[in-house]
């Protein structure tokens, strides 16, 4: 182990790595688009397989389409020690975006294979299906994949069944994809940050308390429609006037819940939607996000109560209907601690943080220790062309995750 723990990843092999996926699915303006099941999936799935396979690892496709490298350990009995993340983007994404989790993860396999090394787990690093849609990949492995292929979240006119067979996923068999802790002891995910916090406060690492879970709803006013000249203001039943209420109302329920949680107004619809008429109807999504359950279920009852108040003094009749129910997923307090430790013997700056992005850790939270590790994204960008993590900062936290593995490989033992 004293030689093991002097470890360095190769960064100019990871960042060749990220250049070269980067230029499957690349658009004529800088873009990324390498969405879920299409042709440059494929592509950039059957490159990332090969990668695998030279770093000495055997390569496998579940039943969701996830491709699951593993690197045996010299206990071959021993429950796996995972990493990962994902390959699709966005319509217009980035080139780091999931794949710096993907080939800092390989990076690490083949790091150890040049040095003879083996951890007493097997290491896994699994590249997970439709991360940006349906994550149907992780939620197979949790076990949380619906009954119905109608439920997943697809693109407009995509079939599950014939979008896993394209990359060697069967959907009528998709509950065999299902592990447990018997079979992955641990999961770490390296991922960019996608937003400011970690540049605005010059931390070098982020340590990942959990990701957030989600409440989002739809709210639907109903008022009165009427001429915006000939009705006076005290007798109007004004739709976008009580949405407006509600857009700060939801601001204000945020900033008076403990813990820093989010919530956003991101969508809404005015009818008639005409200059010259008092709004008659308006339909808005809250989308709220915390780390807490406790903390999501208070500010949901505080919203409803929210809109109770504002429907009475408005005269208008508001409704709520929930859209979106995720429950937080913790990561595990020792992987915390192991990271931050990690980078306290690196000498590298750190802050714990929430994530409040959905990731694939999210779903292997639910049957596993999770364990999640951010590098910055430059001006929080993310989901763009424009995003860009500086190569030193890859570099940096595929060296966290290495040490990280390392060490959970002695403490899981």
């Amino acid at each position: 182990m004293a030689v093991v723990s002097r470890l360095s990843v190769n960064g100019d092999r990871l960042m060749g790595w990220i250049d070269r996926l980067a230029r499957i699915g690349r658009l004529p303006n800088g873009d990324i688009c390498r969405l879920a099941f299409t042709p440059e999936d494929v592509q950039a799935r059957y490159q990332v397989q090969q990668w695998m396979m030279e770093a000495g690892m055997t390569v496998a496709n579940d039943a969701a389409g996830n491709i699951i490298g593993t690197y045996p350990g010299s206990e071959a009995h021993a429950p796996a020690l995972a990493t990962g993340s994902h390959i699709d983007t966005v319509p217009s994404g980035g080139a780091y975006d999931g794949v710096l989790g993907v080939l800092a993860g390989i990076e690490v396999v083949k790091t150890l294979q040049e040095q003879k090394q083996r951890l007493q787990h097997p290491l896994q690093v699994i590249v997970f299906t439709d991360e940006e849609s349906s994550m149907v990949g992780a939620r197979a492995l949790a076990g949380m994949v619906p009954r119905s292929p109608t439920d997943l979240k697809l693109r407009d006119g995509l079939n599950i069944e014939t979008c896993l067979e394209s990359v060697g996923g069967d959907w009528h068999t998709i509950s065999t994809a299902q592990c447990t802790r018997d079979q992955i002891a641990a999961f770490v995910e390296l991922h960019v940050e996608q937003g400011a916090v970690l540049e605005q406060t010059a931390k070098t690492i982020g340590v990942v308390q959990g990701v957030v879970g989600m409440r989002r709803s739809i709210v639907t006013i109903r008022g009165q429609a009427n001429h915006a000249g000939t009705t006076p203001m005290d007798m109007r039943q004004d739709a976008l006037l009580a949405a407006a209420q509600i857009v700060l109302r939801v601001r204000d329920i945020a900033l008076d819940t403990p813990n820093a949680p989010v919530a956003t107004v991101g969508y809404l619809t005015v009818a008639p939607n005409a200059a010259n008429i008092v709004p008659g109807e308006v339909v808005l999504t809250v989308d709220m996000r915390d780390l807490s359950p406790i903390g999501l279920a208070s500010m949901q009852a505080r919203l409803e109560e929210a809109l109770q108040a504002i429907a009475a003094t408005t005269h208008t009749d508001i409704s709520i209907e929930p859209l979106l129910d995720v429950a937080p997923s913790p990561a595990a307090e020792r992987i915390q601690q192991t990271i931050a430790a990690v980078c306290e013997a690196l000498q590298l700056s750190h802050r714990t943080m929430p994530s409040r992005a959905g990731h694939d850790a999210m779903e292997m939270g639910r049957i596993t220790d999770m364990g999640m590790i951010f590098v910055p994204s430059q001006m929080g960008l993310s989901h763009s062309g424009h995003e860009y993590t500086p190569p030193e900062d890859c570099i940096r936290g595929a060296n966290v995750l290495l040490h990280t593995l390392l060490r959970l490989d002695a403490l899981y033992a």
